[in-house]
């Protein structure tokens, strides 16, 4: 039982009476600098301000503490991480099916919503499908997506070579760096 008491003030953030070095620099609400001292002798002007002695950098030496509210530091914080979370992209694969016998207009359809894809910073993924006795022309498919890959030479680059998976033949395109 004592080690799961262990384990649980390890997670715990480092303030007030938390802090175990015997020497600490304390930095006050303003960013001056207080001085080095024990914990003991900082926590008093903690406490008299009414806020919190928080440990920011425990790599330092001495390590360096801090008089601050730690309820609106840790908030401060969580607001950042979700900015920053919020600002990534994630690249997502998005399809663009047809067949091999596609009429002109539908390819230059396709082609657009590929373009689209890839702009937004997607990879796509262009699929060629076969119904029935079609699977013979797999010689056009290929063809018709490597006339795809050429359309989209400017913006795109070909990640996997057109290849046959069942009734399908697909190729992936990934976007230029």
């Amino acid at each position: 039982m004592p080690v799961i008491e262990k384990k649980r003030t390890r997670n715990l953030p480092q303030i007030n009476e938390r802090i175990r070095f015997p020497k600490i620099r304390v930095i006050d609400t303003d960013g001056t600098q207080l001085g080095i001292m024990t914990p003991a002798e900082a926590m008093p002007m903690a406490e008299e301000k009414e806020l919190d002695l928080v440990l920011i950098s425990d790599k330092a030496d001495p390590p360096v503490c801090r008089i601050m509210d730690y309820g609106k530091y840790k908030y401060e914080q969580e607001k950042k991480e979700r900015e920053a979370r919020k600002k990534q992209h994630t690249s997502d694969v998005k399809e663009v099916k047809m067949r091999y016998k596609i009429e002109e207009h539908d390819y230059q359809v396709r082609l657009r919503q590929a373009q689209g894809f890839i702009k937004d910073g997607d990879k796509v993924k262009a699929t060629v499908m076969f119904r029935g006795r079609e699977i013979q022309h797999s010689d056009l498919a290929e063809e018709l997506l490597k006339r795809m890959a050429t359309d989209l030479q400017a913006v795109a680059e070909v990640q996997q070579a057109p290849k046959k998976e069942g009734r399908n033949m697909m190729m992936l395109l990934a976007p230029k760096k």
